[in-house]
């Protein structure tokens, strides 16, 4: 019984121009540094959604994390995701 080939060679061309894209998108990409301030103000911030409205400044301060683990079975493997955010509103009369 012969294999059909077109159905998998359509699959793979798909799968092979995601692979590419994704590759292109990493070569553009500029490396990063790590300011270890920041990742402190990460660390120290409580679970949950915060926000502030500071007047006098004319801004929106909000924060929030997100912090859960999650397990495969009662005592199997897990996994830890740690997700935080900053952010600021500012306006200004121009």
């Amino acid at each position: 019984m012969p294999v059909p080939l077109a159905p998998i060679a359509a699959t793979a061309a798909r799968y092979g121009a995601i692979a590419l894209a994704g590759y292109v998108l990493a070569r553009q990409m500029e490396r990063g540094r790590v300011d270890q301030r920041a990742e402190d103000a990460f660390d120290d911030l409580p679970e949950g959604l915060t926000g502030q409205h500071a007047r006098d400044r004319q801004q929106w301060n909000m924060a929030g994390r997100f912090r859960r683990v999650v397990r495969l079975g009662q005592s199997g493997p897990g996994v830890e995701i740690d997700g935080s955010l900053l952010g600021r509103i500012r306006f200004r009369r121009v």
